[in-house]
């Protein structure tokens, strides 16, 4: 038992190893959180019932986002990393008081906010979903107030993830979004069929208890402490005291980043709103092919920017900048190597992935189109969001939280008024209605305006990432400094090609072969799978010629990691 503990709290300090353990894990969690939307697709799909699941969802998880991140990783890091680099010989009781201090500090103020907004959800339920009946708001009031419990374990969680990533334990911290999802798959096979929709909202807060038991059996399990640093621990002691001084100094520092988290969150409450006035399943339609937009940002840009994040935290405290430069050249490089070929995939085997994933059960053929070209639209800023997730936490890194907030708040806005703007265009101009239809191969399909969401929030995150593009060239690198261009341009061919490869090799397993060959139809699961597989292999393979005809540094890179045992050597980032 004890050498699976140590295996499971094992230090991973260069980047691409951590990248590649939190790939690996978010790669699971992810086919664990496309196994959720399958069984939720199966049993519900899209209608009115999913949408109020939907739409509780909202609340608890602006609550958690809003509290959460006040004291979040992003926060803490640099915080303990400034007192783990320092020899004090009070090093335990500054680390002690500080965490306990926030831990206290939190559960306090999440349980009382919890409340507060228990009491209050029904005076502006009508602002979230203003487009529901009388009956469907009250359920969606009763399910939110359900599920208020949720952001308590995973602001929790978030905390003792904190210690766990500084202490490079990524396999700890990537473990428990796999739990959280089997959490909410349990809810939907056991207690779904039981209690209907309170049992979903079961097992969202079983997979948040999860997720929380996971962190903080990793922070205690050698007793009651963690060993940050050799020799030394760290010991948890509830309400032992506040320090209400140091308090205001952490939420003075993250309250930017705090109310830049919200109104992303915000945002999406709009767009909720907005689709609540639309075709019956229209919330459903946006989350299915949001969370499926989800997936690569989850294994690659977040996992760069999470393994990324303690280097750069640590570099910047030991003023060794040039370092921090390093590690964010190298995260924001594979960043792009992995999320241009994704970007193209989406868009042309979009069919096939969500027929794949999500197509069974009460999840209907023109569910899967209208999905598919929602996941086209959103898969345009894959690059761009997983970016966006790396450059904020450059500037967390640098105690800057004030940047990414004016950043976050310029996108937030367009989002909105995109949506308002598009949704008012698509009605009125038919025009463009047809274009739109036409192009991603939904004409003849009721609900089709709930695609304009997805275009909004596609436009608002690209102006967000080429606003944040701008000012770390200004804030951080040397005007002329090379950054990413090189590996954007080669990588971009190589997609290029790869959309080009599996467009062709698709219409031919779907049409030629098709006759040939019943393999390759269009009514089976199989037929429907092997079109995408081969289609994609085959242009993957096709990009990955031109990035050896390029010598793209990246692809030398991947394949170096790969040759090397990866759970033993340690790379320096110069050697990279």
């Amino acid at each position: 038992m004890q050498k699976i503990l140590n295996f499971f709290n094992k230090e991973f300090i260069n980047v691409n190893q951590a990248a590649l353990i939190l790939g690996f894990f978010a790669f699971f969690s992810q086919i664990l959180g496309l196994l959720r939307d399958r069984s939720i697709a199966h049993f519900i799909g899209p209608s009115a019932s999913l949408d109020i699941y939907y739409a509780a969802f909202r609340v608890p998880d602006f609550i958690f986002i809003s509290i959460g991140s006040l004291f979040s990783v992003a926060v803490l890091i640099p915080f303990l990393s400034k007192t783990k680099i320092n020899s004090d010989p009070n090093y335990n009781k500054d680390n002690e008081d500080f965490f306990n201090n926030i831990l206290s500090f939190f559960i306090l103020l999440i349980i009382f906010i919890s409340v507060i907004i228990f009491f209050l959800l029904p005076f502006f339920i009508n602002f979230l979903v203003p487009g529901f009946s009388l009956e469907n708001q009250n359920k969606v009031v009763e399910l939110s107030r359900f599920m208020l419990l949720s952001p308590i374990f995973l602001g929790l969680s978030n905390l003792f993830s904190s210690l766990n990533q500084l202490s490079h334990k990524f396999f700890i911290y990537a473990l428990s979004p796999l739990f959280y999802n089997i959490g909410i798959i349990l809810g939907i096979l056991f207690f779904y069929p039981i209690l209907g929709l309170k049992g979903l909202a079961i097992g969202v807060i079983l997979g948040a208890f999860m997720h929380f038991l996971i962190q903080f059996l990793g922070f205690s399990f050698q007793g009651s402490t963690l060993r940050i640093q050799k020799g030394r621990t760290l010991e948890i002691q509830f309400f032992k005291s506040i320090n209400f001084t140091e308090i205001k100094e952490i939420i003075f520092i993250s309250f930017p980043r705090t109310l830049g988290l919200s109104l992303n969150s915000l945002t999406l409450m709009f767009i909720v709103s907005f689709a609540s006035s639309l075709e019956s399943g229209s919330i459903s339609i946006f989350n299915f092919s949001f969370n499926l937009y989800v997936v690569p940002l989850s294994i690659i840009g977040l996992s760069y920017a999470v393994a990324t994040f303690p280097a750069l935290s640590q570099s910047y405290a030991s003023g060794k900048m040039e370092e921090f430069k390093n590690y964010l050249k190298l995260a924001a490089r594979q960043i792009i190597f992995w999320s241009l070929p994704v970007i193209f995939l989406f868009i042309i085997l979009r069919a096939q992935i969500v027929r794949v994933i999500l197509g069974s059960g009460n999840f209907s053929w023109e569910h899967t189109r209208l999905v598919a070209a929602s996941l086209a639209i959103f898969s345009i800023s894959i690059l761009a969001q997983g970016l966006i997730a790396l450059f904020a936490r450059a500037y967390y890194a640098k105690g800057n939280t004030s940047r990414p907030l004016f950043i976050n708040f310029i996108s937030s806005l367009s989002i909105i008024i995109f949506s308002i703007l598009f949704l008012y265009i698509f009605k009125h101009y038919i025009l463009f209605q047809n274009f739109i239809e036409s192009i991603l191969k939904v004409s003849n399909i009721p609900g089709t305006e709930i695609l304009m969401l997805p275009l909004a929030y596609s436009f608002g995150v690209l102006i967000n990432a080429s606003l944040f593009y701008f000012f770390i060239k200004k804030d951080i690198l040397e005007p002329k400094e090379k950054f990413i261009s090189e590996t954007f341009f080669q990588c971009l061919s190589a997609s290029f090609a790869i959309g080009l490869v599996s467009y062709f090799m698709l219409n031919i397993l779907a049409s030629r072969l098709n006759t040939l060959s019943p393999v390759f139809g269009t009514n089976t699961f199989l037929g429907i799978f092997l079109q995408g597989f081969l289609a994609g292999i085959l242009g993957i393979l096709a990009g990955i010629l031109i990035l050896f005809l390029f010598k793209n540094e990246e692809l030398k890179q991947i394949i170096k990691v790969l040759k090397t045992k990866f759970w033993k050597v340690k790379i320096s980032v110069q050697d990279e």
